[in-house]
């Protein structure tokens, strides 16, 4: 039953003019031209909207979302009304057939009526988004000048159905708004910047605001409210294993947008629950929310609680961690610090945007000058425990799943990275599944045997892909998809 009918019945009971929805106001209805209340609290502008988007045809929901007036009929109990909801303005709902416009004379209109629904650039109509958002199970909103808002949905980006272009002019409006002042002040300046935005029994989102040749834009994730767990997600014991440990440097890399931060998370939480002792984040922005259990956890912003991530990574040896969470190793001396904390009996988890875990090894020696380059082999060999690079591909059923590539800090990984021969790491990781490793090739595989991703989409998340080509024949798995690129090619 929408919250909604009840009030309709109470239009037909009374043989009233009409009921109308006031930002600001009371929902009441219209008998003989005077305005009488019939509930006891005022509804926002955003509470109005919720409430006809509750009982609007799904096709009429994205045309609420992007700011276009809609009418519909609606039958509530065997009563039939006329709902007009103007893109600004206060919604009516009358009965169909007496007033068929929907369009009766408010009295006692205020100030306070307007937008009531509609795209109008105030933080209820971003709501209105995010709310479609959830509900279309997307992971990201995208919102750029002179293009619809789109949804990706299980990796796939598309347009929200019924949603008009956006103008420059529109955009920033819509984004003030739910953008706190600091942040719109360092966009002004810097043309970037992120920050996370929290609607109450929904869940957060990770905001990122951006200029581009057409104007302003973002990009919107959503952060589950809810945090998977270990068992959620299906890591290995050794994985598992991971947050035993009372010292060294385990990284999840990745692509953007590929799970890193889900995972970390869930290993964060795993520890919670086994361990007691204290954990720093540095993130940017906060994306996961920990509430303390067995572990004290302190989760500290970069530009609201700290300057950057190499200030934070320093001052928290001075506030007796027992584990530092590092939202990313951005620059040299940031990995320089958490060389040092892992090394001096801190256990860190970081991330990277890197492909592979070989990769990986590369990345973290190459970014330091030549002259230093041998010391840091050797503080990588002694603290390194483990990396885990993932891809996300989708699943048959629907939704995705991560593919996990592991390689574990085992004496024979050390001797390799102390003396500069990562290009042998692929063969240990390929003979060390009793360690828990594994490469991704093999990660894909499994997942193909077990039905849950399509061959063709292992193939396009693999980075070697002729190797995996020959795994799958091997194993007698088809290829045919390969013939239709080739021919798409072709063509």
């Amino acid at each position: 039953m929408a919250q909604l009918d009840q009030l309709i019945g109470a239009l037909a009971q009374h043989g009233g003019e009409a009921l109308v929805l006031q930002d600001g106001q009371k929902p009441a209805l219209i008998l003989k031209g005077t305005r009488r209340p019939i509930v006891n609290s005022a509804l926002s502008a955003a509470q109005a909207a919720r409430l006809v988007a509750e009982i609007a045809p799904a096709s009429q929901r994205p045309s609420l979302a992007s700011g276009k007036a809609v009418s519909f009929t609606y039958v509530s109990d065997g009563v039939t009304v006329a709902v007009d909801a103007p893109a600004t303005g206060t919604v009516t709902i009358t009965m169909a057939g007496e007033n068929g416009s929907g369009t009766v004379a408010v009295p006692e209109q205020t100030a306070a009526t307007q937008d009531a629904v509609g795209f109008s650039g105030t933080p209820r109509h971003m709501d209105q988004l995010f709310h479609l958002m959830v509900d279309a199970g997307a992971s990201d909103l995208h919102m750029s000048s002179d293009a619809a808002p789109m949804l990706r949905v299980d990796g796939d980006l598309e347009p929200i159905p019924g949603a008009s272009k956006l103008s420059a002019d529109q955009v920033p409006a819509l984004l003030k708004e739910i953008t706190p002042a600091e942040n719109w002040e360092e966009f002004e300046r810097l043309n970037d910047t992120d920050f996370a935005y929290e609607i109450s029994g929904l869940c957060r989102f990770r905001c990122n605001l951006f200029m581009d040749r057409k104007g302003p834009g973002g990009v919107f994730r959503v952060i589950p409210s809810k945090i998977l767990t270990v068992d959620d997600l299906g890591l290995s014991g050794a994985l598992r294993d991971l947050c035993l440990l009372n010292k060294g440097l385990v990284l999840v890399t990745g692509p953007t947008g590929s799970g890193k931060s889900t995972t970390l998370t869930a290993l964060v939480d795993h520890i919670n629950t086994i361990r007691t002792d204290h954990v720093i984040t540095i993130e940017d922005p906060i994306e996961f929310v920990h509430e303390h259990r067995k572990c004290l956890i302190n989760q500290r912003e970069v530009g609201k609680h700290t300057e950057g991530f190499k200030q934070a990574l320093r001052a928290a040896l001075r506030e007796d961690p027992d584990i530092v969470l590092v939202g990313e190793m951005r620059d040299l001396e940031t990995v320089a610090i958490a060389l040092e904390t892992a090394e001096t009996g801190h256990l860190v988890f970081g991330t990277l945007h890197t492909s592979s875990a070989i990769s990986t090894v590369d990345r973290l020696i190459d970014q330091f000058p030549a002259d230093q380059q041998e010391q840091i082999r050797v503080m990588l060999a002694e603290s390194l425990k483990a990396i885990v690079a993932q891809v996300l591909c989708r699943k048959k059923e629907g939704g995705r799943v991560a593919a996990l590539e592991v390689l574990m800090g085992i004496p024979a990984v050390s001797n390799l990275i102390r003396e500069a021969k990562t290009f042998q790491l692929a063969s240990i990781m390929q003979t060390g599944r009793k360690y828990g490793m594994i490469t991704m090739n093999d990660a894909l595989l499994k997942l193909v045997k077990d039905g849950v991703v399509e061959p063709k989409e292992a193939y396009m998340k693999a980075l070697d892909k002729h190797n995996l080509i020959t795994a799958f024949k091997s194993q007698e798995i088809p290829t045919d998809f390969l013939n239709n690129k080739e021919g798409e090619a072709s063509a």
